[in-house]
Formats: structure tokens, sequence, C-alpha cells
């Protein structure tokens, strides 16, 4: 077995916010191999949030919309889709933690832009969608 003695921080090019109409925030990424451990999303209340998925791996959103800000600040938990392809690999919650700074600490890469899933609009239809933003940029 390989000792990875670093953190991968992926940046994530292309994601997706959406609330329903209980407040609840979803985030739609890119999936990344194996199973999270203990995530936690971390928000520094302007345009970052660090989504730190185990200890070996977190994914980076930058340019969070000026609208969503508030929101995901005020928000406890949010839910994880991760996508691949028109396939949802998973979905699982995580706890919202408003830090003043983040610090990326690690060897940072660029994640492939998301291609949007026709089973997207599925799970968006289930959580009850009434407003959605995206942040990035597409390229």
């Amino acid at each position: 077995m390989e000792n990875q003695y670093y953190t991968l921080i992926e940046k994530q090019d292309f994601y997706e916010i959406i609330e329903n109409k209980y407040g609840e925030l979803a985030i739609f990424i890119d999936a990344r191999a194996g199973t999270p451990a203990e995530p936690v999303l971390e928000f520094d209340g302007k345009k970052t949030a660090l989504l730190k998925r185990d200890k070996w791996l977190a994914v980076r959103l930058d340019n969070i919309d000026s609208e969503t800000k508030n929101v995901l600040a005020e928000s406890e938990f949010v839910m994880i889709v991760e996508l691949s392809g028109d396939i949802v690999e998973r979905v699982y919650g995580v706890p919202v933690d408003n830090v003043e700074e983040i610090v990326f600490n690690g060897r940072q890469t660029r994640a492939n832009e998301l291609v949007k899933a026709k089973s997207r609009d599925e799970v968006i239809k289930a959580f009850g969608a009434v407003k959605s933003w995206t942040g990035g940029k597409k390229a």
C-alpha cells in the first residue's frame, strides 16, 4: 500500500448549488474515487469553500455566488451530490464549518470540468429545489 504524506486539493472548476423550499442546500460536484470519511465543508463567508472529503483529499470551490454565500453561512449541513458523467455516484450530508480564513495545506491540482448528468434533474426534482445558483466558471 502506498503511503500518502500530503493532502491533495482539487479545484472544482464548475459546480452547482441548489436550495429547496426548506432552505436546505445541495452542492453538485464531480465524483471522486473512494468513500468520504468524516467530511466537512469549510466556508470563509466570502467566495471560497473547501470540502474536506477525507484526511487526504479536499475539493476547493471558488467564486461562490454572492446571493448563495449568506444562505451557505447560515447552513449547519449541506448535501453533497457527486456525479460521474450522467450517473449520481454518491449523496451524503456534511456539516458546514464557518471559518475566518481557509488554509490550503497540500498540493493543488485542477479537476476536470463537470459533465451535467441526465439523472441530475431527477435528483433536483426529488430534492424539491426552489432556487439554484452556479459558481466557478465553465471552461
